[in-house]
């Protein structure tokens, strides 16, 4: 209806032909245009939710105040029950310009994406797909229908679990096919708009592509995808019905770290299915990789068994080498557990906002919130008052003490910068990056200008009752609700910040803004100030 009156939210997520948009804002979804558009949680303006209390509220999206939003946001359930959603909405674009790449490795693919969102570039789509998942996109024939006898189709799935019996083996012997495929790793990229600017963009994308030993495919592979983008989930029916099973699992992480979270999961888990994966999300910090992987019963363990293990050390795997959970299918009942290991004393944060809002535990009981630990009951260590400089994932980490002037003087001789406007970074200077954060990071661009870009990534802050927590530094992780929004803007109601990790773009880089849009900030209304005061009591308790 949107795209009939000229409109859209730039939010396609592979499920939009059964999901829902209260959903979507739930599980803090992505759509394959994030590239361009953000996730979820860059368009929405506007909430009406219940809690469990049985109060109405309408909560606004601000840039620089106070706000509610981002603690519904992928809250799954278990705050609020979400009646009513205000998104952003964009023109819709009237061209689109198709290209993809191959490259001779996944870190080489990894590479160019990166150099591209930092440089500024904001195609709508880009993905990467590592050797076995780009043989797959160049024979997708999920399209067509098979008229084949089910003497075929038993074969077929005989086949597959002898296949799956010995993943080991079959891994090994993926790892010398891959030496040998003609396009060993695919980037599919697609740019849309519907001003000028656009081939001009995409020429420039491809350029760069080249520059870093892309191989030019054309527009074929682009095109293809595009045609069947949403056949993907369908691809599992025929996997269960062979009596295996077909999972994916998704994580982000910075790029200083996100080769190493797709080489250690592919480890782990190709010793129990047979794996492939790419590159769904990219931003200037960090991506998402998206794992998908298939096993059956071997070894002498059952399906199930064999099935929970590979969740058990692909999890593992991702977590010890610095991956959040999850970048957008959430958390739910299955990565519960695995919880504490990232959100450690934050975990206390959200139980404190369940208690607050939902105080007799009615709303979806059992997800997100796993059994207590002992690790959230601990405060965060002290952090190191030394700024550092992640130049890999364009980010950096200052202390909450440090001012504005020194934490940009600092990072422009490394050659980066916050990326304030130079009249609100002249009227702030003397102001400390705590104070600064606590007002509402007033002078970066908000997320209606580049929902793409980096603001608060991570933080060490210290509560009003004196206890410390902690979020490491993760792209648009989908691990619940954004406790940021607890500091950002809140004036320091709910606490202060020790130490921030924050975009720092190359001082050359530049992303031209999506749009010209901006929105009032209203003051808060009667339903939020109680929200408010009920979560502050709750975590001063």
């Amino acid at each position: 209806r949107l795209v009939e009156a000229g409109y859209t939210t730039g939010h396609y997520p592979s499920s939009i032909l059964c999901s829902t948009v209260g959903g979507w804002v739930a599980a803090r979804g992505a759509g394959q245009c994030s590239g361009r558009y953000g996730k979820i949680e860059d368009m929405v303006t506007s909430l009406e939710f219940v809690l469990g209390t049985g109060e109405v509220v309408r909560a606004e999206s601000r840039c620089h105040g106070p706000e509610l939003v981002p603690l519904l946001i992928g809250s799954e359930g278990t705050l609020g029950i979400i009646t009513r959603v205000g998104l952003r909405l964009h023109a819709a674009p009237r061209e689109r310009a198709f290209s993809a790449h191959s490259f001779e490795t996944m870190d080489a693919g990894l590479l160019a994406l990166r150099e591209l969102f930092q440089a500024g570039h904001r195609p709508a789509v880009a993905r990467l797909y590592d050797p076995l998942d780009s043989v797959l996109l160049a024979s997708d024939d999920t399209h067509q229908k098979t008229a084949r006898g089910p003497k075929h189709s038993g074969l077929k799935a005989a086949a597959l679990r002898a296949v799956l019996r010995v993943p080991a083996l079959a891994a090994r012997a993926l790892a010398v096919a891959e030496q040998s495929l003609v396009s060993r790793v695919a980037l599919v990229l697609v740019h849309e708009g519907d001003d000028a600017t656009l081939h001009a963009a995409a020429a420039r994308a491809d350029a760069l592509c080249a520059a870093r030993g892309g191989t030019p495919l054309g527009e074929g592979p682009a095109r293809a995808w595009y045609h069947h983008r949403y056949h993907v989930s369908y691809r599992q029916a025929p996997v269960f019905r062979s009596g295996c099973f077909s999972d994916t699992m998704e994580v982000s992480a910075p790029w200083s770290r996100l080769r190493e979270v797709y080489h250690a999961v592919r480890r782990a888990l190709g010793a129990h299915a047979l794996v492939m994966a790419h590159s769904s999300h990219s931003y200037p910090d960090g991506g998402s990789i998206y794992f998908t992987f298939a096993g059956t019963a071997h070894g002498g363990n059952s399906t199930l068994e064999v099935y929970d293990q590979a969740w058990r050390v692909a999890l593992s795997a991702a977590l010890d080498a610095g991956a959040s959970l999850s970048h957008h299918h959430g958390i739910g009942r299955s990565k519960a557990p695995r919880l504490p290991e990232e959100l450690g004393a934050a975990l206390g944060v959200v139980r404190a906002l369940k208690g607050a809002w939902d105080p007799d535990g009615i709303l979806n009981p059992g997800a997100l919130l796993p059994a207590r630990s002992p690790g959230e009951t601990r405060s965060a260590p002290a952090v190191d008052s030394a700024p550092t400089l992640d130049r890999e994932s364009a980010l950096c980490r200052l202390p909450g003490s440090l001012t504005l002037a020194a934490a940009e003087a600092w990072l422009s001789q490394q050659g980066h910068t916050l990326g304030i406007e130079a009249d609100a970074l002249a009227s702030r200077c003397d102001l400390s990056v705590n104070d600064w954060i606590a007002e509402g990071l007033v002078g970066l661009r908000t997320r209606y200008a580049d929902p793409v870009g980096v603001r608060l990534s991570g933080f060490t802050a210290r509560l009003r009752n004196g206890r410390r927590i902690t979020l490491p530094a993760a792209p648009r992780r989908a691990v619940g609700p954004d406790l940021s929004a607890l500091f950002a803007g809140a004036g320091g109601d709910f606490g202060s910040i020790e130490s921030a990790t924050l975009g720092a773009p190359p001082a050359a880089a530049h992303a031209p803004p999506l749009s010209a849009f901006s929105r009032s900030e209203p003051a808060l209304n009667d339903g939020e100030l109680a929200a408010l005061a009920r979560l502050r009591r709750a975590l001063e308790a």
